[in-house]
């Protein structure tokens, strides 16, 4: 089995030293892991699939931890034959912050004045801010509907220094004025990192495959937690697994997302990942005060408060790196910013009280100062928090990427 690693647009040295973590992986982890499953293919169509057959993989350096996050489906029938890797990389070995914290991008605070340290093997870990907590307990989530570990007004646990740990199929909550967020780690591997003979400007990464090397026949034998076959929602995943697969594609274009998304099968997919009650999918919308061309919102989604928001999708695949500029002149690339160019004629008819009449009496949809929600890439494209900081300064604009769709509904399978 075969593994070219990609990552664009590198410096030599980083591309180096991302060159050198992934096969140094390959080597005491992938590649024997292959062999095991290839010589006992009894475990193949049970083993975590994304192990090996990766969409994504994400590495995180920070001061005492390398973390490996993968992306992929759950299941597979086959051992991939070869595979072109595409890998993203954050470097955090500059700032003194909690490194899962960065990788999660939520703050935790807590009035319990402790640090918990991350156990070294966690599962269905369900782990709310205590602003996630309050939006989930507003939403009326069942909390008993599966095994699980849930934190309630806790810290952010914090890697050990120099010990292995390991997550998997974890969600962790936060909520602003947005509404819920939720990120999901399917699985992250913690390996402990020492930095050494640093300097102002170089330094010098030991990374220990010693645990990781010891887990491949376990790991082989490992069946990722899924929800149980009998439950209604199972049923949902196979829809699931399809949109996954058009958002991995890079042939998929912008209609057949809408296209699929709109079929009443799939609406579930809208009604879940944005908690309201109707989609109403390609509405035209005709100017009623001046003559101009109708727009065509991909979506109106209604709210459980009656009201209509815009929800807008583009491609998954950005074709550049999401925000430019020097430090603290940070501002979105010039695609990012045409794709919310784009939303401002649905902000202008909106504005028009003749035009939300119009559409209230013919499609009877409320819709008064609209929320423009913008779907576009994954979620390694905005892994910084500057985007955050940059998207404050847009009215009325969302961004939420397809990570953070498909996490939000698949999250409500488990609860």
């Amino acid at each position: 089995m075969e593994h070219p690693f990609t990552e664009e647009e590198l410096p030599e040295n980083e591309k180096n030293l991302v060159l050198s973590v992934m096969n140094s992986i390959n080597e005491h982890y992938w590649h024997p892991l292959y062999n095991y499953l290839n010589e006992n293919q009894s475990l193949v169509k049970t083993f975590s699939a994304f192990l090996l057959d990766y969409e994504q993989i994400v590495l995180y350096f920070g001061r005492t931890h390398l973390g490996i996050e993968y992306f992929g489906k759950e299941q597979t029938n086959k051992l991939p034959e070869s595979r072109n890797v595409k890998v993203t990389h954050y470097d955090f070995t500059e700032l003194k912050t909690n490194l899962l914290e960065e990788i999660i991008g939520f703050k935790f605070t807590s009035t319990i004045d402790i640090i918990l340290p991350l156990p070294s093997f966690s599962e269905d870990l369900v782990y709310p801010t205590n602003k996630g907590m309050d939006k989930l307990i507003e939403l009326k989530w069942n909390w008993m509907a599966q095994d699980s570990f849930l934190g309630i007004n806790s810290p952010m646990f914090h890697a050990e220094k120099g010990k292995f740990a390991r997550i998997i199929n974890a969600r962790f909550f936060d909520a602003d004025e947005n509404g819920l967020k939720t990120r999901h780690i399917k699985w992250l591997d913690l390996l402990p990192l020492q930095i050494e003979n640093e300097t102002e400007e170089t330094h010098e990464l030991r990374i220990s495959m010693t645990e990781l090397k010891s887990l491949i026949e376990h790991d082989a034998h490992y069946i990722y937690p899924l929800p149980p076959k009998e439950d209604f929602k199972f049923n949902k995943l196979p829809q699931i697994n399809r949109f996954v697969e058009l958002v991995g594609n890079i042939k998929t274009t912008e209609p057949e997302l809408t296209k699929f998304l709109e079929q009443p099968e799939n609406q579930f997919i809208l009604t879940m990942g944005f908690l309201s009650k109707q989609i109403h999918p390609q509405i035209l919308c005709e100017w009623q005060s001046e003559v101009r061309d109708g727009i065509q919102p991909d979506f109106l989604i209604v709210r459980p408060n009656g009201f209509a928001d815009i929800l807008e999708f583009k491609l998954p695949n950005l074709k550049s790196k999401t925000i430019v500029g020097k430090s603290n002149r940070e501002t979105f690339s010039a695609e990012v910013n045409s794709y919310i160019s784009q939303t401002r004629a649905y902000k202008e008819y909106f504005e028009d009280p003749n035009n939300r009449n119009w559409i209230e009496q013919k499609f009877n949809i409320k819709v008064r100062y609209p929320k423009r929600i913008l779907v576009v890439g994954r979620r390694w494209d905005f892994s910084s928090d500057v985007w955050k900081e940059i998207i404050d300064d847009y009215k009325d604009i969302e961004i939420v990427t397809f990570d953070d769709l498909i996490d939000g509904v698949v999250s409500q399978f488990y609860m």
